[in-house]
């Protein structure tokens, strides 16, 4: 009898532990994704600048890893590319320009926001869309996102005007929509935002920055602030009330030379000296456009003697210019070719794969 009860008893205990443990899952699971999070940067901790930003920045569920660009993006200091057509398939350059900066920029989150890609919602579709690149599978901190600008635009000057505008009507929607988008990213994130065709070499020390592409003329190609910082809202504010989507370069370059004059004069660059305006860095145009765009082909051309760009941050290809869509061919020895070998090698290495099997195939 004594040792039925003792039977009884210990199945009772079996039980009640069972019960404790299932309730404890269910209302812990945060810490046991915090566990994860530490092994998993651990992890990255111990690779060579493959810093894996993975369980650190998904907000989780029980059932599946939920994309959150908010999370990805918390410490303010990504880099961010966009692509605002529904092209997903990305050129050699496009690519090029997220892996350089995927290099440079090592410890810090890279993400490229796609407009073709609104029906992704979890990580694991994203890492499906990342087998498609792979000249990007080594940086880990690399992030496919989707674009959906009415997310984007909500709570921003830009919302309303969105809702509102006819986009069948615009000339140069994708470009509009882009300035929009990287001035609201920028604005809500913070950190670095750069055109699809900028070739990283090396960091770029300020945080508070825009770009003079020329003397008296600001760019708006790359560009970097902390989050919620006066800047970008009072671009996003200047970008509804004095819209003029029909004028190339209104809500771009433009608006931001608008605002910059608003806080000071804009004086005339000498030597390679960066200069202030109010709590601003208006950078050289030596850091990012030392080929103006009127040279833009000397990229597409071979050179005895390639530059150094020694004081460049990153280099500007024009690809707007480039009417003709020239492109980077594999051991042609254009200064892009080279660029491509020096700052982007796994891109460059998929085009001597493409080249290769265009080659066998002609033979065939």
């Amino acid at each position: 009898m004594l040792k039925a009860l003792k039977i009884v008893t210990f199945m009772l205990i079996i039980t009640v532990l069972g019960l404790l443990y299932k309730t404890s899952i269910q209302q812990n699971s945060v810490s046991i994704y915090v566990i994860i999070s530490e092994l998993l940067n651990f992890k990255a901790r111990n690779q060579n600048h493959n810093v894996n930003w993975g369980a650190d920045n998904l907000v989780t569920t029980q059932r599946t890893v939920i994309l959150n660009p908010g999370e990805i993006l918390r410490k303010g200091n990504g880099i961010i590319f966009l692509e605002t057509t529904n092209n997903i398939r990305p050129s050699s350059l496009v690519l090029c320009a997220i892996e350089s900066a995927a290099h440079v920029y090592h410890d810090r989150p890279i993400v490229f926001f796609m407009k073709g890609l609104t029906n992704i919602t979890t990580m694991e579709e994203e890492s499906q869309i990342q087998n498609n690149f792979p000249s990007l599978a080594s940086y880990n901190n690399v992030y496919i996102l989707p674009l959906r600008l009415e997310e984007i635009f909500e709570d921003t000057p830009l919302l309303a005007w969105y809702k509102k505008i006819n986009v069948t009507m615009e000339h140069h929607w994708i470009h509009v929509s882009s300035d929009a988008c990287r001035l609201a990213l920028i604005w809500k994130h913070g950190g670095i935002y750069m055109d699809t065709d900028f070739i990283s070499f090396q960091p770029i020390p300020e945080v508070d920055f825009v770009a003079a592409q020329s003397s008296k003329e600001s760019s708006n190609g790359v560009f970097g602030f902390r989050p919620r910082h006066s800047f970008p809202w009072n671009s996003m504010e200047n970008f509804v009330k004095n819209y003029k989507g029909a004028v190339w370069g209104h809500q771009g370059p433009q608006l931001f030379t608008r605002v910059l004059k608003q806080q000071c004069e804009l004086p005339t660059f000498k030597a390679l000296e960066d200069l202030i305006c109010g709590n601003i860095s208006f950078l050289n145009p030596q850091h990012f456009y030392p080929i103006s765009y009127p040279y833009w082909k000397q990229y597409y051309q071979v050179w005895e003697k390639f530059p150094t760009f020694n004081n460049s941050y990153s280099l500007h290809l024009w690809n707007y210019m480039n009417k003709g869509r020239k492109t980077v061919v594999h051991g042609s020895n254009t200064l892009a070719s080279h660029l491509y070998q020096q700052h982007c090698p796994y891109t460059y290495e998929e085009l001597k794969e493409s080249h290769t099997n265009k080659s066998t195939t002609l033979s065939n």
